[in-house]
């Protein structure tokens, strides 16, 4: 009897199976935003909906407080872009939007108005009080083997090669967590994790296929809000990186453009020469001005054209959707100089105007501070150009701290060029909201640029720490990875995190099989970073510094309340530096206690330095 129902059962699902895959393809393949929240700032929101001859539908929907203001139908008769009107008074919930016509049958698609979290306009973005922490996934830990290759995406795992896929994801992020925080490290910052389905190299996670989905051999979106979640619950801000000027190639847009001008040069290869003065340059053609923020960075980068308002706004809205959705404290926005610079001023406006208190930072890969101030908010410019971006990376004076301790230079004084870069903060709106940095994963590792010289090595993150800066700092420098340092190597950039894979010989994480040198480097920056997380004048102070002499340089942090004397040492020998030069910031003070050391150190006549040394003294006045 029950394999008689069982049979009957059978026949059942198949005939509904059958029913199914007779009926008519959906008209809807893809509708973006995918869901919005009730209460934003801008009342406007538009929708890219994008399915077969879906423009010669009309949509109609009835719900309190929305409307469609204006639908606008593009070359492409396969998209059907929607601006609705979201008016305060609109409530959470869901609503229909049917669309018919031209002899078809009616397509329904259910849209939804989710509440917002409480606060959330008002979030509070990363600021000179964090310690950005920056990882690879691909490259950090893996823990979920399970997603090391997904049968639908053509990049497999291949954890031997330097451009293959290694296994890290999300999860694998969550389950170290504590050791970020316990590091000392209030603000995460993940290269991107949205889907890249291309063919080769795709780990990198900067030519995404699809905005809305995280790729799948990381996790899901619902792990991205885990870990968003769980890093708050440690005390770690989410930092997202965004890609506004290119796609991948495998992007879902290449099969089915909207607009034959959607990708920069009619969809067709251009090489960007890369010339990012020429968009600030008063004598620049607008030949080189056009190709730096039109060309692509590779043929299996499509750029994307973000003078055409669709594609505006659509970027735009995604990253509102990504700070809503996620919890997100900021965001890290990629190559930003070479996407259009009308479309910056607005996305900036925007994101600003929904999140006044959010902070973004932008990358531009220039070693003149005139350059990478133009970008910034408030910055006044001889063409009246303007944007709303908070903050930018500071490779100006990250660049010159790591060639003065590399000693490729020649130079008079070791530290003359970092001093002289930072006499031109008066170029910045606000200097103190820049990114500095000891590496990231487009540059040689720090330790190898040193030498390996664990001295000098420490310098620069005394520095970088202690600058009135929002300091970032790149995975496995605590524990002295190591790069080539010639020419451009992203694979020894990129190695793996050890500990993050089941079978690794040595765990950084728990310090088994970690040599001593290195551990004591990974406890060297558990004290530094500890220590400036509860440190207010390194935070908020102001800064003075005194010309570098004999391979010297001391600086001051100071408020009305504490005062911090730095000093490093770059020489090979020992070095007493007179105190009453310093005698503006030492007036009164008797002595100073070494934060990292604990050392006691006599400021009544002399400051003396160890070779290669640096110090952090928290000042004492005379009794």
């Amino acid at each position: 009897m029950f394999c008689i129902h069982k049979n009957l059962a059978g026949l059942a699902l198949a005939f509904v199976f059958t029913t199914v895959q007779a009926a008519p393809t959906p008209a809807i393949d893809h509708l973006e935003p995918p869901f919005w929240w009730a209460g934003m700032h801008d009342k406007n929101l538009q929708l890219m909906v994008h399915g077969e001859r879906i423009a010669e539908l009309e949509p109609k929907l009835a719900y309190p407080g929305v409307r469609i203001a204006s639908v606008t139908r593009v070359a492409n008769h396969n998209y059907l872009f929607i601006d609705l009107v979201v008016e305060p008074d609109a409530k959470p919930g869901s609503f229909v939007i049917d669309f018919s016509g031209a002899g078809r049958d009616k397509v329904r698609y259910t849209y939804r108005l989710l509440p917002r979290a409480p606060g959330s306009a008002q979030r509070q973005g990363f600021s000179g009080a964090d310690a950005i922490y920056q990882v690879m996934p691909d490259r950090f830990a893996n823990g979920d083997p399970s997603n090391d290759s997904v049968p639908a995406l053509a990049d497999k795992a291949k954890r031997g090669s330097g451009f293959g896929r290694h296994g890290g994801d999300i999860q694998g992020i969550i389950e170290h967590l504590d050791y970020i925080a316990g590091l000392g490290f209030t603000q995460l910052w993940p290269t991107p994790l949205v889907e890249n389905d291309m063919p080769q190299a795709s780990y990198h996670g900067y030519a995404a296929t699809d905005h809305y989905k995280i790729d799948p051999r990381y996790g899901s979106n619902d792990d991205y809000l885990r870990l968003s979640r769980e890093a708050r619950k440690h005390g770690i801000g989410l930092i997202q990186d965004v890609v506004l000027n290119h796609i991948g190639a495998g992007h879902w847009w290449m099969k089915d453009l909207p607009s034959p001008d959607w990708i920069n040069y009619g969809g067709k290869f251009v090489a960007t020469r890369h010339h990012r003065v020429a968009v600030q340059d008063k004598y620049a053609s607008q030949e080189d001005a056009d190709n730096f923020t039109r060309g692509w960075f590779s043929e299996g980068m499509p750029d994307l054209n973000q003078s055409d308002p669709m594609v505006a706004n659509y970027l735009i809205q995604n990253s509102i959707w990504w700070i809503e959705y996620a919890g997100l404290s900021g965001l890290r926005i990629d190559t930003f100089s070479y996407s259009d610079g009308r479309f910056l001023s607005e996305y900036t406006r925007r994101l600003m105007a929904e999140y006044p208190h959010l902070n973004m930072v932008g990358e531009e890969w220039s070693m003149l501070p005139p350059v990478v101030s133009h970008w910034q908010r408030g910055k006044i410019n001889f063409d009246g150009y303007a944007t709303s971006m908070p903050s930018m990376m500071d490779f100006p004076l990250t660049d010159a701290m790591r060639t003065a301790l590399s000693g490729t230079k020649e130079i008079y004084d070791t530290f003359n060029d970092v001093y002289e870069t930072l006499s031109l903060d008066y170029l910045y709106p606000d200097p103190s909201k820049l990114v500095l940095f000891d590496g990231n994963h487009d540059m040689p590792r720090m330790f190898s640029v040193v030498g390996e010289d664990v001295d000098k090595w420490k310098m620069d993150l005394v520095f970088v720490m202690t600058m009135p800066r929002i300091p970032q700092f790149y995975g496995g420098d605590e524990i002295l990875m190591t790069s080539t340092t010639k020419g451009r190597d992203d694979s020894s950039y990129r190695q793996d995190f050890p500990g993050g894979w089941a079978g690794d010989k040595v765990n950084a994480f728990t310090g088994a099989n970690l040599p001593p040198r290195q551990r004591e480097a990974q406890q060297f920056v558990r004290k530094l970073v500890n220590w400036r997380r509860t440190a207010n004048v390194i935070h908020h102070g102001k800064l003075m510094h005194y010309a570098p002499e004999n391979n010297t340089y001391v600086y001051f942090r100071y408020d009305d309340h504490d005062k911090v004397l730095v000093a490093l040492n770059a020489g090979d020998k020992e070095t007493a530096l007179p105190v009453a030069r310093f005698h503006e910031m030492l007036s009164g003070v008797a002595s100073g206690v070494d934060v990292l050391s604990g050392k006691a150190y006599d400021l009544s006549r002399t400051l003396t330095l160890a070779p290669k040394s640096s110090v952090i003294l928290k000042l004492k006045a005379a009794p």
